[in-house]
């Protein structure tokens, strides 16, 4: 009777916990009997009551959910090979309709591959590249070593720019979304970068341009070094020079002043200035290492004879 007891007790337990199931804030379910859905989608949250073992709860989420696309190579209208990244923002609207077409988030994921990953590639190849790149016709700020090509390539306006773009994708894929039950709610371009082939040739052009432009501020460079070298030598030769000329002004003036003081001294006493003067000659030639002839009526000899 015991065993009985603990029996009837198991399987009311099972049909309570299978026949009872809670809905949070966040979700909503839809019923189904035999693989067939049975009645509306549930959104209410709270505790709810299916009959057991006969009916399965299939439960999805009502918040607000995330798409992350893989980069995907699309050609631009004007031949330019661009990876682009994009990203979407997407709810399930009708859980029925839904579990219908794709039963599951892993499968929608992949219908929403197909069609955003499609509609942007279509979107991106009737568009040119600056179409993709800028977003509004603002006046950009050039740095005076622009290479020309590419200033001509920033000045081009553009009709609808990036952001118009990504609302034209959103239009085109909501309406294809609509028949699973999804509602898209937004599509944005998260980056968009050349594919590797053509990156590395443009990092390669990059550095050609900023090895150019070092050359040419090196170039500019040497030039006013030479230039301030120049006006350096050539304001000290004119230092040089007017030094030369004072100096040689300041010499002449002595050499003027000091003959005017032998003229005086010679006025003075002739014969004690030639005794001076002969003296000073005999300090600056004659020494132990000279050897000098005179005669003995020179004027040079005459006052070494010693008299007496």
């Amino acid at each position: 009777m015991k065993s009985i007891k603990y029996i009837i007790i198991l399987v009311v337990l099972a049909i309570i916990m299978n026949g009872f199931y809670v809905l949070n804030e966040t979700e909503q379910a839809i019923i189904t009997q035999f693989g067939q859905p049975i009645g509306n989608a549930i959104e209410d949250a709270g505790l709810h009551f299916k009959t057991p073992f006969i009916q399965k709860t299939h439960i999805f989420e009502k918040r607000v959910l995330e798409w992350d696309g893989n980069p995907t190579q699309i050609p631009t209208s004007d031949k330019k090979y661009l990876a682009v990244d994009s990203f979407a923002r997407w709810r399930i609207v009708d859980p029925l309709k839904f579990y219908q077409t794709t039963g599951q988030e892993r499968f929608a994921h992949s219908r929403l591959d197909d069609i955003i990953s499609g509609t942007t590639r279509d979107v991106i190849s009737l568009n040119d590249l600056i179409e993709i790149v800028r977003d509004t016709n603002h006046e950009l700020v050039y740095s005076l070593e622009s290479d020309s090509d590419l200033l001509n390539a920033a000045v081009q306006h553009i009709k609808l720019g990036r952001s118009a773009i990504a609302d034209s994708i959103l239009f085109l894929s909501k309406s294809k979304i609509s028949e699973y039950g999804i509602e898209l709610l937004d599509v944005k371009i998260k980056r968009v970068n050349y594919i590797e082939e053509v990156r590395s040739k443009i990092y390669e052009r990059m550095i050609s341009e900023r090895q150019k432009i070092a050359a040419k501020y090196r170039s500019a460079g040497q030039g006013q070094a030479a230039e301030i070298n120049g006006k350096r030598s050539r304001e000290l030769d004119e230092i040089n020079s007017e030094a030369y000329k004072q100096a040689q002004e300041i010499k002449g003036r002595a050499d003027g002043e000091a003959t005017q003081i032998y003229a005086k001294a010679y006025n003075k006493d002739p014969e004690f200035y030639k005794f001076m003067k002969t003296l000073s000659t005999y300090k600056e030639t004659i020494n132990k290492n000279n050897t000098l002839i005179l005669s003995t009526d020179s004027e040079y000899y005459k006052y070494l004879i010693k008299t007496k």
